[in-house]
């Protein structure tokens, strides 16, 4: 059999139409992969659409319940929202902190926050029950009873703390990528003001155009256009986006925006001194980064490195040292 595999191996043949094959495949796979890849930007703007058009139906519902001093509330639907109104799992699971994370991590509405709830109540159960049945019944476990339990009660706390866990980790993944993109988001803010545009339109703009780099943030620019659009006053719509970021800078574009609506400041300069101050601490970054790079190479250069070069210098010299003798 290895005889027959080597002859084909070696046959040109058959290495012919092994390349041939590989080629048709890449062929293939390169001219389907851009129907294959998903339109993230298009599922996210609609996203924002969506939202949009909730803030109007609040500000309408808001007006209307004003001047009728009533307001009509729309049933729920669907098994998540009919689990959580009827163990009123929003009054003994849900928090603000929750809430404000949710928004942090790019999910909004009261869907993804009865999603957040049902999780809160089926994580540590199916944990538990996953841990107990494990221990107890399947892994054949010499250890006393009550210490099969305490497993099962930890397998519940970390099904406590893993809907947390996943909100932190999407929240600074989310962070980061804001960060990346708030230079470039405030070139082209300062780029549409100073064209003359008012800031309502410099920033449906520049979500627009920010979509290429981070949706995340051409998310968040819709948003803040939306609610510039809607709400009464425009230092709740900076507030609204600081709040909904968690970043420090994108509270120094909040605090800019708020002083110019305020006072009347011109708001071309400060974007431009805020501007050019991110690229200054963005360069800070990398020149920190850059000089902690020689030190945190030392140990796996004596790891993986200083091994192998010794064995090339040194292999050599043993051989001939051996031949020699």
């Amino acid at each position: 059999m290895w005889d027959l595999i080597e002859s084909k191996i070696t046959d040109p043949h058959t290495l012919a139409f092994l390349l041939a094959a590989a080629g048709v495949a890449a062929t293939v796979v390169a001219v389907a992969s851009p129907w294959l890849q998903t339109d993230a930007l298009s599922r996210r703007i609609k996203a924002v659409s969506t939202e949009r058009e909730r803030i109007r139906a609040r500000e309408r519902e808001r007006l209307r319940s004003a001047q009728t001093k009533s307001a009509l509330r729309a049933k729920p639907s669907g098994i998540v929202k009919q689990l959580v109104e009827t163990l009123n799992l929003s009054r003994w699971l849900s928090t603000e902190k929750a809430k404000t994370q949710l928004a942090m991590a790019g999910y909004r509405g009261a869907g993804a926050e009865y999603v957040f709830l049902a999780f809160r109540l089926i994580a540590p159960i199916a944990f538990f029950l996953i841990a107990a049945v494990y221990s107890i019944f399947i892994v054949s476990w010499d250890r006393p009873f009550i210490v099969k339990i305490g497993v099962a009660i930890a397998a519940a706390y970390a099904g406590i703390k893993a809907p947390e866990l996943f909100l932190r980790n999407t929240i600074a993944k989310r962070g980061k990528e804001l960060e990346r993109a708030y230079p470039n988001t405030l070139d082209l803010l300062l780029i549409c003001v100073e064209s003359g545009m008012s800031i309502e339109l410099a920033v449906r703009k520049v979500s627009q155009e920010i979509g290429v780099e981070s949706i995340a943030m051409a998310e968040e620019m819709a948003l803040l256009a939306a609610e510039l659009s809607f709400l009464e006053e425009r230092r709740t719509a900076f507030q609204n986006l600081g709040a909904r970021t968690g970043l420090e800078s994108i509270r120094s574009l909040i605090t800019v925006l708020s002083q110019s609506e305020r006072y009347g400041t011109p708001l071309g300069a400060a974007l431009r001194v805020l501007a050019q101050e991110s690229r200054d601490q963005r360069m800070n970054a990398a020149e920190k980064k850059a000089a902690a790079l020689p030190p945190t190479l030392t140990v796996p250069m004596i790891l993986f490195f200083l091994p192998g070069l010794f064995a090339a210098i040194l292999t050599p010299a043993a051989i001939q040292i051996n031949h020699w003798n």
